[in-house]
């Protein structure tokens, strides 16, 4: 897909993956909406983008308002009068144990891991029906493959959005419309510290993972080169990807060994 001057629009354009995406993406001359929820931050990436202010638009959005889609995309329409490519990077990730996790708790995440993301990607598809045109690039991770101590319902978040795109993907076939999933490892960003414990205070506090994980810049880099093919499904990440072939040709040994390294973090 030649994505130069398509309308592009980027969920978690504030920081880390979406951010970097989004740096990506001017240098292709797209027109850019920029969502997340602190207008601040949408308004600082906007200007260290090299592009014409009239090819950007700043949305802010919560993805927990999932009834509001419908008018978020109308925005974008009155804008531009078109949805080309829309990248569903919003999220919240968990550090909590299934049992420590209050109901509360885990409907915040799923509301905005899954059912807000799925409520954008309903309120462009009938704009891309009418194109017949359009891609939709989802941005999961490696726990949406197996789960892990404390991301109980993170890691369900990620699993359902698998269910949901790889259905979709077969349904919109036909309009042309194409349903990219993206399941990145550790990325250098701040996830962890924006995660939230059982009773839905904030973490604060980074993992060695994340610290260590993948330049959001690589990243986007590989991303943006994904989009523009015809692939289905990636993985972007460094060596933690060898946990997919792991497990699932050795099951019994690698939640062995994940739950030894759990209780070692102890």
């Amino acid at each position: 897909m030649d994505i130069t001057n398509k309308v592009v629009w980027v969920i978690g354009a504030s920081s880390g993956i979406g951010e970097a995406t989004v740096k990506e993406l001017s240098n292709k001359n797209c027109k850019i909406v920029l969502s997340a929820r602190r207008k601040n931050e949408l308004e600082r990436v906007a200007k260290n983008l090299d592009i014409p202010s009239e090819s950007i638009l700043i949305l802010p959005i919560d993805l927990e308002f999932s009834e509001k889609a419908g008018d978020w995309t109308k925005k974008i329409i009155e804008k531009f009068g078109r949805i080309d490519i829309l990248i569903n990077n919003g999220g919240i990730s968990q550090k909590s144990f299934a049992m420590d996790t209050s109901t509360a708790t885990e409907k915040k995440i799923m509301d905005i891991n899954y059912f807000g993301n799925v409520a954008i990607a309903k309120s462009v598809i009938p704009i891309m029906q009418k194109q017949q045109e359009g891609k939709i690039v989802v941005i999961t991770s490696i726990v949406g493959k197996f789960g892990l101590p404390e991301l109980s319902t993170y890691a369900a978040s990620k699993h359902a959005l698998y269910g949901f795109y790889e259905s979709l993907r077969l349904e919109v076939l036909k309009d042309k419309i194409d349903v990219l999933l993206v399941s990145p490892g550790f990325i250098n960003t701040n996830v962890a510290i924006n995660a939230i414990k059982g009773d839905g205070t904030l973490v604060k506090e980074n993992s060695d993972a994340q610290e260590n994980g993948m330049k959001p810049s690589k990243f986007a880099k590989t991303l943006v080169k994904a989009i523009q093919s015809h692939k289905n499904h990636i993985y972007i990440g460094n060596k933690e990807l060898l946990s997919i072939p792991f497990k699932t040709f050795l099951p019994n040994l690698f939640y062995s060994i994940m739950l030894k390294m759990s209780n070692n973090k102890k």
